[in-house]
Order: C-alpha cells, then structure tokens, then sequence
C-alpha cells in the first residue's frame, strides 16, 4: 500500500461511533463518518481513480445486511466525484472476526482472503475504505490482491487508526 490516512486515533468517543454503525445497525452513523473520511481525502494530495470499500464474507453480509464500509464509501463518493467500484475486490475466503486478535493471528486471518477483478483494476490507482485500522492486515491483504491484479497504486482511507 503506497499510503493511508484515518480522521483520527481510536479514541473512545470515536470508537462508539464506530460501533454504533458496525454492531448497532445505526447506518446513520455512516454520514458522519463518511463526511469526516471525504474531508480528510481532500486534504490529501493523491490522484484516484475509484474507490473500493473492503468487502465482507458473503455470510457476514446477510448476517449484517450491509457492509459498514461500503456505506462510507458510497457516501465518500458522492461528496468527491469518484467512482465507487464494490465489486473490484471480493472476499473469497470467510475469515473469523480481528476483534482480540494480535498482529500476526490477523495477518494470518486474511492471508488469501481477497481476490480483485483485474477487468476492473488493472491499470487503476485505487482508495481502500474502511472503519478502523488496527494492524493493517485487512487492508494489507486487500491491497496486494489488487496489485496482483494488476492495480497501480493502492491507498488507504479509515474513519479510525488505532
């Protein structure tokens, strides 16, 4: 991954808002966060050419009913004028959830679990969203999928780095 941003630390009042979208079904917590994540990209000097939220497990999916990072991205897109490309990259494998996982236990998780569509990303510099960036596994894991498939560039945009 060439970069990545978060609109800031992990800090408790942060992490409840977080929650509250992933966990709580509290969708209206994507506006919020997504005009912060929006904000913060404009700040920053790189060239985009879509943006790809980090995909959930198809089960975890039906399970949520929505995908937390697809919901920031969509509202990411709209503010910026990128792209929104949700199907560029798919999780393949269904991996068990990061919460209490150490570094390598998550590095280890998501080892395999992403595949890109080249048709889609070949030749294409790329923003990753997602809520939080604890370790970096996730986002690792999905950027090297999309290089393999021929991507550019691949940067990094979170609400949060822990």
């Amino acid at each position: 991954m060439r970069a990545l941003a978060a609109t800031g630390p992990h800090d408790s009042k942060l992490q409840h808002v977080i929650w509250s979208l992933k966990f709580e079904n509290n969708r209206a917590m994507a506006v919020p966060l997504g005009q912060r994540m929006s904000t913060r990209l404009a700040q920053l000097d790189w060239t985009i050419d879509m943006l790809v939220p980090v995909p959930l497990h198809m089960k975890r999916l039906r399970e949520r009913g929505y995908n937390q990072s697809t919901l920031l991205a969509e509202h990411i897109a709209l503010m910026q004028t990128i792209p929104l490309q949700p199907q560029a990259i798919h999780r393949e494998i269904e991996t068990r959830t990061q919460v209490g996982l150490d570094a390598q236990q998550r590095q280890q998780n998501v080892a395999g679990a992403f595949i890109a569509d080249p048709s889609i990303v070949t030749r294409k510099t790329i923003l990753l969203i997602d809520d939080v960036y604890t370790t970096g596994a996730t986002m690792t894991a999905c950027a090297q999928a999309a290089l393999d498939a021929g991507a550019t560039a691949v940067y990094g945009l979170t609400a949060s780095k822990a």
